[in-house]
């Protein structure tokens, strides 16, 4: 080996001082022995050339060659054949000359031909005057650390993959104030934003409104930094402002000194599991509600068919006392018996509703019309102080219902509107059809459905008042103002048709009742009463009792019954009903007179037939008009049944003349 000696006292291009002595011949022999004894690092001369001039310890360590074997040959044998190719070694010694010193990494080969990863410095040796002499070259073997940092990036890169590739989390970093670093694939299908739309901005813009207000964000980060971890669920809001439920984990990220770098965030949407645990939830009550119906319903029915048979004792019996002599005294005793017999009939009865167990007139209907031909009777249950509305959906398809149980109940849920709202409020009745999931609604299976719901403004009901509405004799009710058992008769009759009860009402906000009834479909209803069959009356009259006798009478005459209790209820049906044949009025009422009722309606169907009736008017009719009042058919009151059959066949007369002019009446 060449001697140390000759090493210059400067590297990288610097000239010795003139007053820089060289090492002595003990210093370079202390310094030839240094380097011959390295072993973690090859360090041999070069030649200007590139030729080795000198080999240590460290350099046959590492490469494989003998002192003897190497020297003499140029450097360039340790290089790779690529790399010879395309001139690194040349292009090395140029860069450390015209720069001073040449540094890199690279593959190097060993004498049994297996390569090593290097790390290489090579600096330029020159004279006093400044000649390049060589080069002194240093290669150190750092393989481990270079496989340790490629399996290092490898993992990384596997990793990085791995987040990039997951769809069904939303995995991203954040930095230590929360700002957004990265983004994956599941946080873009979650969440709906691209990476550059949300790298940089701060995760608190998935937070809700109301959330952001309560600093849950913020408060999230401090317990995932003072305990490493948060975990939660809550709403979190998509890009387009829709809302899904996110459970979230949030790992504190430390770095070897124990500072914190930031954290990882994974979030799932797991809406639908939420939503199947609710609906599973909510299906658990409906089959435990109904349940204990079922045994309240058993047990009720049983006690009323028992009551019922005591009830029958008492009525005969007092029917048996009846026929026998009594003082007057006596007989206002018997009459008291026998009106509290009936009150406790109707009972019975309305248990047995609530049981199922209520004998059922089933027809086919059209709830619409129902509604119409009732309206008068709800709008006298209703008053004058609580203003009563109908919307009735067009088009909507019939239902099997016992129509007298029908109109029962949905008086009862008018009543009890009626006792829930104050004056200001209003009330309405509506009808409409919609497409139920399986058990959407209680425990009614899949499919279509006609709903009738009887909306309040009301004071409403609490939850826990809600859950018990329909069980028996329970009531919120004043002691003497309800039995508890209107809601329990709508609820049994709307079971024994095939539907169910909904009842929805939070405290101060009114309460909405639903009667579901299965929606038939078009080939399967037959109408009870088909609107060809029959011809259709409208009665108007402010007296209930006188209303509902004249009902009576036209329909021991065929026809199909609707009623008003004014002038501008009788309007609202007209509007709802363009198919009436008939209207027959009261002429004085309060507000809208029948006259006028008869010519509004007259501009609404010319082709309307009109009769008027009246006890005011009789005296002046033949002087006024000589045909009627207001030039409409007139009936004086009282009349009869004949009478009215008189004027409709004078109506049917002057119809069929219209028909077919020039013929004669008979």
């Amino acid at each position: 080996m060449r001697q140390a000696a000759e090493l210059p006292a400067r590297r990288q291009g610097q000239v010795t001082p003139p007053d820089t002595q060289p090492y002595s011949p003990q210093e370079a022999e202390r310094l030839r022995l240094f380097i011959s004894a390295v072993t973690d690092y090859a360090i041999y001369m070069l030649s200007p050339e590139g030729t080795i001039v000198s080999w240590n310890a460290g350099a046959q360590r590492f490469k494989g060659y003998t002192a003897a074997e190497i020297i003499g040959q140029h450097f360039s044998l340790f290089y790779t054949d690529e790399d010879r190719r395309i001139g690194i070694p040349a292009f090395a010694l140029q860069q450390a000359s015209s720069k001073g010193k040449f540094e890199a990494e690279g593959w190097r080969v060993r004498k049994d031909g297996s390569r090593f990863w290097a790390s290489v410095v090579i600096d330029p040796i020159r004279d006093d005057a400044g000649t390049l002499v060589g080069y002194a070259k240093i290669t150190r073997d750092i393989t481990e650390k270079k496989l340790a940092e490629e399996a290092l990036r490898e993992s990384e890169e596997r990793f990085r993959m791995l987040v990039q590739g997951v769809t069904d989390y939303a995995i991203y970093m954040l930095s230590p104030s929360g700002t957004i670093t990265n983004w994956n694939a599941g946080a873009r299908r979650i969440k709906q934003y691209q990476h550059d739309e949300v790298v940089g901005s701060n995760f608190s813009r998935f937070y809700t409104e109301e959330d952001r207000r309560k600093g849950l964000p913020q408060r999230a980060l401090e317990i995932a930094t003072s305990q490493g971890r948060f975990e939660a669920e809550g709403w979190r809001v998509r890009k387009d402002g829709t809302r899904f439920w996110a459970h979230v984990v949030i790992d504190a990220i430390h770095n070897e000194m124990g500072r914190l770098v930031g954290f990882a965030k994974i979030t799932r949407d797991v809406t639908e599991r939420r939503d199947s645990a609710e609906q599973l939830e909510k299906a658990r009550e409906a089959l435990f509600q109904s349940q204990k119906l079922e045994a309240i319903g058993k047990l009720t029915g049983g006690v009323a068919h028992d009551f019922n048979n005591l009830l029958n004792v008492l009525g005969n019996s007092l029917a048996l006392l009846r026929r026998s002599e009594h003082t007057m005294a006596d007989l206002r005793l018997i009459a008291t018996m026998e009106q509290a017999v009936k009150r406790g009939a109707t009972l019975t009865q309305q248990l047995l509703s609530f049981a199922r167990q209520q004998p059922m007139k089933q027809e086919q209907r059209d709830l619409n019309r129902v509604i119409a031909s009732f309206e008068a009777v709800l709008r006298r249950a209703a008053g004058h102080g609580i203003p009563l509305e109908f919307d009735l959906a067009d088009g909507l398809p019939q239902a099997t219902i016992d129509v007298a149980q029908f109109e029962t109940g949905l008086l009862n849920l008018v009543v009890n509107a009626c006792d829930a709202t104050s004056n200001g409020g209003r009330i309405t009745v509506s009808t409409a059809v919609r497409d139920l999931k399986d058990k959407q609604v209680g425990m009614l299976p899949e499919g279509r459905y006609v709903v009738v719901t009887v909306q309040d403004s009301g004071v409403g009901m609490p939850p826990e008042v809600v859950a018990r509405a329909i069980e028996p004799f329970f009531t919120t009710k004043a002691i003497g103002k309800g039995t508890g058992l209107g809601l329990s008769q709508v609820y049994g009759m709307v079971q024994q048709s095939g539907g169910d009860l909904a009842i929805a009402s939070q405290p101060g906000a009114g309460a909405t009742v639903s009667m579901y009834f299965p929606a038939l479909a078009t080939e399967d209803t037959v109408d009870t009463v088909p609107e060809t069959a029959r011809e259709r009356v409208l009665l108007v009259d402010d007296e209930p009792d006188l209303l509902e006798t004249t009902g009576e009478l036209f329909r021991t005459l065929g026809f199909d019954v609707l009623s008003a209790s004014s002038g501008e209820h009788a309007l609202e049906v007209l509007k709802r009903t363009p198919d009436l044949h008939l209207l027959f009025s009261d002429v004085v009422m309060p507000g809208m007179s029948g006259v006028e009722l008869a010519r509004r309606a007259r501009a609404l169907s010319p082709e309307l037939k009109v009769i008027l009736a009246s006890g005011y008017v009789a005296e002046g009719v033949s002087a006024r008009d000589g045909a009627g009042v207001g030039g409409f058919e007139f009936l004086p009151k009282p009349y009869q049944l004949s009478d009215l059959v008189q004027k409709l066949r004078k109506l049917d007369r002057a119809a069929g003349q219209a028909a077919a002019p020039g013929r004669t009446a008979a």
